[in-house]
């Protein structure tokens, strides 16, 4: 070995090799992805998941004889942002972090060229020192900063004409128009930056909105809708955007007056994806809502729902019934939707013969025949429940009872060998029977069909990496929680998250469900008839052990699954008092 020859080049492989982080086989892995690739090293660890974005970023930087910067928590002014022109921010992802008289720091997610170091040196006329980051910490502030597809409006701009490196995240099954326009193009790409960023942040809604100066552009992610900064310029482009999403969805582009519906497919490298899109005329322009649907994601287990043992035990001894009515209840967007698929999958076997009648179909179900209402052609809930019923299922389930005539039929249809699954809009699991009542069905029948009422609501789960016990929890709250848990107040936990970096500083991470169970039993059934009071069934359900939404609410708040304020939000009743 020649002793004058120069030490090898040390990357961020052997740096986390020598801190124990990665055995030898790893990093003989990790170099093999790096040749197949064409990627880099720390890029291909994180890639593997051999350690996570900051270890790596934090041992290239060593590697390198670089500072590592940690952006967390850092708020960037726009003063101190606009010392570099935006479009240089934007080409080379890169943020200022200082200046002095003569140098200008520069925090990177990547160790930049030596070309490109030239070019910004010519660019900014001022040397540059190098500090790295993660990729994330970048894209987060220049989102924040700038807005969702900053790129694109600097490009239209023309600031920015090419972009050769970019590669879709999205891939949508739509017929392409052929167009060699700069602003068509940028347009889409646009849109597909706003899908690809909803789908990583779990959204299930994108609602962009006009207003007489600006766009609103909202995710809702967990169940709460999240804003999500756009470019200042970006309201000059909404009509443009709107004709795209038009296209996609095979809608009438010339159309500004009335509401329209439609579909997109799309896939990733993960999953396949529908998103419905809604479009409604508004003062100031069009506004669009998309439902993301992701045609597998949904399909869980009944032992993924968030069920207690003893509900989930229920459940599959309902599902496994040759007939009666089972009902689901709640608002829009509580999971109905969800718990009756897992139910159908559950119920799934080749000795069953299973229908649905849905409005929309949402999701496809292998083995299942699925009917889509169409009310503008005359299949509506009860008349495709009539032919369904012709059709000898096994298991029908109905999108929603909506009117007397679907109540009656379901309700007939459960009493001659069918099981049927359905929702109902009520507040609770015992309001459905008065709500049955008020359609107008016998109660001798809704004694005799239905078996059991659930209601459901979905509560933000607290992120389990950030949780912690709750010290200051106030003693009313302490006090009603035992009470509703038979505990002593001493035994009472509850638990807060403060937000981290994986759950985006939110401190929720994903959803659970939390059920009310409402099995009727004969003695309950002999109850139901004309004009009885929910208080008289609520009183022989809880001699049978029934608990409300309420008290499962602060199980969950026990366990540590959701905080206090999640609970009340979701089950807060308004007390009422009488006044003189």
């Amino acid at each position: 070995m020649n002793p004058d020859a120069p030490a090898p080049r040390r990357e961020a492989g052997d740096i986390l090799v020598d801190l124990g982080r990665l055995t030898e086989r790893q990093l003989e892995l990790v170099r093999h992805r790096q040749r197949r690739l064409s990627t880099s090293q720390h890029r291909a660890i994180v890639d593997l998941g051999y350690a996570s974005e900051e270890e790596a970023a934090r041992a290239l930087a060593q590697a390198q004889g670089l500072d590592f910067v940690d952006l967390a928590g850092r708020e960037f002014s726009r003063e101190e942002l606009e010392v570099v022109p935006l479009k240089v921010v934007l080409h080379f992802r890169t943020l200022p972090l200082g200046t002095d008289a003569e140098a200008i720091v520069l925090a990177f997610g990547d160790p930049p060229r030596q070309a490109d170091l030239n070019n910004l040196r010519m660019l900014l006329n001022r040397r540059v020192k190098v500090v790295l980051t993660t990729p994330s910490a970048i894209q987060a502030v220049i989102k924040s900063r700038f807005g969702l597809g900053a790129e694109t409006v600097e490009r239209l701009r023309g600031d920015r004409t090419t972009d050769d490196d970019a590669s879709p995240d999205v891939v949508f099954d739509v017929p392409t128009v052929p167009s060699d326009a700069a602003v068509e193009a940028t347009i889409a790409d646009f849109v597909d930056q706003v899908v690809g960023d909803a789908i990583r942040q779990r959204a299930t809604d994108i609602h962009l909105e006009p207003y007489y100066s600006a766009i609103r552009l909202r995710y809702r992610v967990d169940g709460v809708l999240q804003p999500i900064p756009v470019p200042p310029g970006l309201r000059d482009l909404h009509a443009a955007i709107v004709s795209r999403l038009k296209i996609m969805a095979g809608l009438n582009i010339a159309e500004r007056r009335l509401p329209q519906d439609g579909r997109i497919s799309l896939k990733t490298e993960t999953e396949d994806y529908d998103l419905r899109v809604s479009v409604i005329p508004t003062k100031h322009g069009e506004a669009i809502c998309l439902r993301v649907l992701g045609r597998h994601s949904l399909l869980l287990e009944l032992s993924q729902l968030g069920m207690d043992p003893g509900q989930e035990a229920i459940m599959r001894e309902l599902t496994g019934l040759p007939q009666g009515l089972v009902l689901l209840t709640g608002p829009t967007g509580s999971g109905k939707t969800t718990t009756l698929y897992a139910a159908l999958a559950h119920a799934n076997d080749e000795g069953r013969k299973i229908i649905t009648i849905e409005d929309p179909v949402e999701y496809q179900l292998e083995g299942v025949s699925q009917i889509q209402v169409h009310d503008d052609i005359g299949l509506s809930f009860s008349q495709g429940l009539r032919s369904v019923l012709r059709h000898d299922p096994d298991v029908v389930l109905i999108g929603e009872i909506r009117d007397a005539e679907t109540a009656e039929i379901a309700v007939r249809a459960s009493l001659t060998g069918h099981l049927v699954l359905s929702t109902l809009h009520t507040n609770d699991s015992i309001s459905s029977v008065a709500r049955l009542l008020e359609m107008r069905v016998e109660p001798f029948l809704v004694a005799s069909s239905l078996v059991c009422s659930i209601a459901q609501r979905l509560a933000q789960h607290l992120c389990p990496h950030c949780r912690q016990p709750d010290p200051d929890l106030p003693e009313p709250t302490r006090t009603e929680m035992a009470a509703a848990l038979d505990l002593a107040p001493e035994q009472v936990c509850t638990f807060i998250a403060p937000g981290c970096p994986q759950c985006g500083q939110r401190g929720y991470r994903g959803r659970l469900a939390i059920y009310e169970f409402f099995p009727i039993s004969d003695t309950i059934a002999d109850l139901i008839v004309p004009a009885v009071k929910t208080g008289t069934l609520r009183q022989a359900a809880r001699a049978e052990g029934w608990r409300s939404l309420r008290e499962m609410g602060w199980i969950k708040v026990q366990e540590g699954s959701i905080a206090v304020s999640e609970q009340r939000r979701l089950t807060h009743r308004l007390r009422r008092t009488t006044t003189v």
